[in-house]
């Protein structure tokens, strides 16, 4: 099976694996250097970057999901606040031009997670 994991900058290890233990994350990895999270086969990496700015960061990845509403609904249920601005935040799933339901998550970072109903 071929497949692809993001990899994404994380401020603070901690910070983050707490961020994604809300949408069902757990931690498989880490060390001073990587971190890995897993949710089901959904594997998410991060590196350290401690000065990033998250207002600057260009830093994305997409999530291919086979029930993209109870991911998104994990995330409101969190307390993730559905936003146009701020770090984490929610926008809520429409359907693009592609046909594709697309929903957006930003992390605590900046990081843009586009989650696509497959």
């Amino acid at each position: 099976m071929d497949r692809a994991t993001p990899n994404l900058p994380s401020r603070d290890f901690g910070v983050t694996a707490r961020f994604y233990a809300q949408l069902g994350f757990t931690e498989s990895w880490r060390d001073d250097g990587w971190m890995i999270l897993n949710r089901g086969e959904l594997a998410l990496e991060f590196f350290p970057f401690a000065d990033l700015n998250p207002t600057e960061s260009n830093f994305s990845c997409c999530l291919r999901l086979d029930d993209m509403s109870s991911l998104y609904a994990q995330a409101a249920a969190a307390g993730i606040p559905e936003q146009c601005w701020g770090y984490p935040r929610l926008h809520p799933p429409t359907t693009e031009h592609s046909g594709l339901s697309i929903g957006y998550l930003v992390d605590n970072d900046g990081s843009l997670v586009r989650l696509i109903q497959n």
